[in-house]
């Protein structure tokens, strides 16, 4: 296992670098200048400005920015170590070279995710502070899945043909071809402003007292987490219906039914056990899914997660924060696939990872 465990994370280099180049590219080659929203002041010279983007590294080449990025040292032509110098960045002129080297002492490669444009604080201090409220987000909208979508494929399976398997076929198709922003806009709109049982946004209800009030919390969470959840449920539910119905047809299923065992003791506990076990093979994923899928759930309803930050990082042309955080996502998803590779050796005792 172990060994196994080794080889996929050095499997995972290389896709992590292509990852990388990639999206830098495209923040590269994305249009809009973040200097001219960071300094948006009228006042600002022209002069002023330029100085900046040359701090930041943003007039030069696209490979020199992505080599900067990536191991903190940047190159520059020329003696410019004056102009160059700012907060803890040491630079040094080599004179052999005629070309000057900044060491930010960042860098993808040492664990730094890079400094906002924005808010000039680290990538990684804005993904801690909020990734506690997507976590929140997330695993309600993966227990609403799990606990919806595996026994409506059950039901589904072990009635085929029935008018109920058919609701669900019907969910299932329905649930994946919805879109996220105009279900939750309907939700809002039903919930919040027409019937007014719900919040339409936020974590929480502004108050005077700064208390935590977990009925609040819960109130705040049920519609982003219907929204979340529902391409979940529509997608374990199948899964769950098409595995079931393979268990189902099996000898040992029937020699169950002939020794007289209770019919939802058949389903829920021989076949499910076995249903469940290709299950591994996507919860994995689907665990980190949830966690960076949530753009645009949390952008609709206000939720301060990562995936709003990423959004407002986009929009602002903030270009740190956006390729941190999709670095940050990337190595998720790639633990996920990981952790489903375990869970299917742990739960099927015929696999042997070695």
């Amino acid at each position: 296992m172990a060994r196994y465990v080794i080889r996929r994370l050095l499997q995972a280099i290389p896709t992590l670098l292509g990852v990388s180049i990639i999206s830098f590219v495209l923040v590269y080659n994305s249009p809009g200048d973040p200097i001219l929203i960071r300094t948006f002041d009228p006042n600002i010279t022209q002069e002023t400005r330029e100085i900046l983007r040359r701090q930041l590294g943003l007039d030069q080449h696209w490979a020199l920015q992505y080599i900067g990025w990536m191991t903190g040292v940047t190159l520059r032509s020329g003696d410019a170590v004056e102009e160059f110098t700012r907060n803890e960045i040491r630079c040094n002129y080599l004179a052999v070279l005629n070309a000057t080297f900044c060491n930010s002492g960042g860098g993808i490669l040492r664990g730094n995710l890079g400094t906002s444009i924005a808010t000039n604080q680290a990538v990684w201090e804005r993904l801690v502070e909020r990734m506690w409220a997507t976590f929140q987000l997330g695993v309600a909208a993966l227990l609403v899945s799990l606990l919806v979508g595996v026994p409506l494929g059950v039901l589904s399976a072990v009635r085929q043909g029935s008018p109920f398997d058919a609701s669900v076929r019907v969910l299932a198709v329905v649930g994946n071809a919805l879109p996220s922003f105009w279900f939750g806009l309907m939700l809002i709109f039903l919930f919040g402003v027409v019937l007014g049982w719900l919040p339409t946004g936020g974590m929480r209800t502004v108050s005077l007292t700064n208390e935590f009030d977990p009925v609040d919390r819960l109130r705040h969470l049920i519609l982003p987490t219907i929204v979340l959840a529902l391409g979940g449920i529509a997608g374990i539910s199948r899964f769950m219906r098409t595995e079931t119905l393979e268990v189902i047809r099996t000898d040992y299923i029937r020699m169950a039914k002939a020794k007289g065992v209770a019919a939802r003791r058949v389903w829920f506990v021989h076949a499910l056990r076995n249903a469940l076990i290709p299950l591994m093979t996507i919860l994995g994923p689907a665990i980190l899914g949830v966690l960076t899928g949530a753009v645009i759930v949390e952008t609709i309803f206000s939720w301060p997660g990562m995936g709003r930050m990423t959004f407002s990082a986009a929009v602002q042309r903030d270009y740190p924060t956006v390729l941190g955080a999709v670095m940050f996502f990337s190595i998720l998803t790639i633990l996920g696939n990981l952790l489903s590779d375990i869970l299917y050796g742990v739960v099927d005792p015929r696999v042997r990872l070695s």
